[in-house]
């Protein structure tokens, strides 16, 4: 088995995947703290293996992408201690394989992106944009050559969220759900009404200018989008194509594949 390992600004998505069958098995997530340590990481690990009926010695190889430099010495530390296994790590052992366009690298692009955009290239084909949902929520656009050039970041909606709860005195933290209508009447449903309505809105924009930018007929252009709060927001709008919740996962094997065979 081949542990996939991507670490977020909120969460780590753990993912075991049959190397054998090319298929998940199955992830699960924790939350990412900067003071978790070696031991905390590896045992949770092994008791999600032990439910399963899987054992530690059974995971041959582990890759990881991360943008959380804090925690990687305990991560590393954990898959060396309770899984005997050096990872490989995206943009420091092993790289996305995709253009940039003006001679930019992967190092100046954040190693989730790299993958995600990698991904979506080899599943869906080109021209694409990607539309990744987390802590921050960011657009990748590549085009037809399978060239990265260029995109944007926000934050994401639950940051938006919290930042308005946080600095305004009367105002809840509240469900993150689009109501029916905009003209709400109580509290939670005008803030609902705004900040998940006023996301997809402001979704549909970046797209939208994304697309215009881009030297290519918009028709052709499919936008794929992924992140935990993907779902939510497509579901509101007819400017995304499709959900793919493991296209990182499944980019840290295929990239995990090519570093094999290129040993062989």
């Amino acid at each position: 088995m081949l542990l996939t390992i991507d670490v977020g600004n909120t969460n780590i998505e753990f993912g075991l995947y049959d190397l054998t069958k090319n298929n998940l098995l199955g992830t699960f997530r924790l939350m990412t703290k900067g003071s978790q340590t070696s031991d905390e990481i590896g045992l949770t690990l092994c008791d999600y293996l032990n439910r399963f009926g899987w054992r530690p010695e059974q995971i041959e190889d582990v890759i990881i992408a991360s943008v959380v430099p804090g925690i990687m010495y305990s991560l590393k530390n954990a898959m060396v201690k309770y899984l005997g296994r050096r990872p490989l790590v995206i943009n420091e052992d092993v790289f996305a394989e995709l253009g940039y366009l003006g001679g930019a690298t992967t190092n100046e692009h954040g190693a989730d992106r790299s993958v995600a955009c990698m991904a979506a290239v080899e599943k869906y084909g080109a021209p694409l944009l990607v539309l990744d949902f987390g802590t921050a929520t960011t657009v990748d656009a590549v085009d037809a050559g399978g060239v990265y050039v260029g995109g944007s970041i926000c934050p994401g909606v639950r940051v938006s969220m919290d930042a308005l709860a946080q600095n305004a005195a009367m105002l809840p933290h509240v469900e993150l759900n689009l109501p029916d209508k905009m003209l709400g009447y109580d509290t939670i449903s005008q803030i609902q009404a705004g900040i998940v309505g006023g996301y997809v809105g402001s979704m549909e924009y970046l797209i939208r200018r994304t697309k215009a930018e881009m030297a290519e007929p918009d028709a052709q252009i499919k936008v794929i989008a992924t992140g935990g709060l993907a779902r939510m927001i497509a579901d509101h709008t007819d400017t995304i194509d499709l959900v793919d919740s493991e296209l990182i996962l499944e980019g840290l094997v295929s990239i995990y594949q090519k570093h094999k065979a290129a040993q062989q």
